[in-house]
């Protein structure tokens, strides 16, 4: 038997950490590709909340959630992320697409100093659909995802990284710029069998990792 050597990050799923050698490989960019409702959000802070449990700083960057709302309805959940926030393990910052747009023109600019300043050890972007939609053709989506994970890479961060898929003949449809490039892609289903809702998890792709 190989011993397994690579640093994992536990993702707090219980059902997924079993199946991946015990979470995401350290520094990867893994994207979670989902309908709406099929629990995208609470995957990602779940993963920063795993983190933060363990003294791991993570931020958690949004083009569309508001922050009071976020917290109360995660509170439902058991995660007091407004007392993580207090002990600055958990950073919450809400942009706009241009204002990401700008930053990757800047190198990073005021993000890139507060993720090196406070020594982030998690990301999660959500949902990056949000920002591929700025750019008209693949070229320019492709072009603005590399540098999106140039500037990742060199934060030294585990990230996650949502991204809206549609249901095309059963199967989910994600944005090719991103499918290629990213360490991991995580699937989140949600179907309708015989009046019951039947959530599911499918493990795409997942580097360096053998996945059953």
């Amino acid at each position: 038997m190989v011993k397994q050597t690579t640093t994992r990050d536990s993702t707090g799923i219980r059902g997924l950490d079993p199946l991946v050698s015990g979470g995401f490989n350290r520094d990867s960019i893994n994207l979670v590709v989902g309908e709406p409702g099929s629990g995208k959000t609470i995957f990602g802070i779940q993963f920063l909340v795993e983190g933060c449990k363990k003294g791991e700083t993570g931020v958690y960057i949004t083009f569309e959630e508001k922050k009071e709302k976020l917290y109360e309805d995660m509170l439902s959940l058991g995660w007091d992320i407004k007392n993580f926030e207090k002990k600055g393990l958990f950073k919450f910052l809400e942009y706009t697409p241009e204002q990401i747009k700008k930053l990757l023109i800047e190198g990073g600019g005021s993000l890139d100093s507060l993720i090196q300043r406070t020594k982030v050890k998690r990301v999660v972007i959500d949902s990056i659909t949000s920002f591929s939609l700025m750019y008209d053709n693949e070229l320019a989506r492709k072009e603005s995802a590399l540098s999106l994970f140039d500037l990742i890479n060199r934060w030294g961060c585990t990230a996650v990284l949502t991204s809206q898929g549609k249901n095309v003949g059963g199967a989910n449809v994600m944005d090719s710029s991103l499918e290629f490039e990213v360490d991991s892609i995580i699937i989140l289903y949600h179907t309708k069998k015989r009046g019951k809702r039947v959530r599911g998890i499918e493990i795409l792709k997942m580097r360096g990792t053998k996945v059953p």
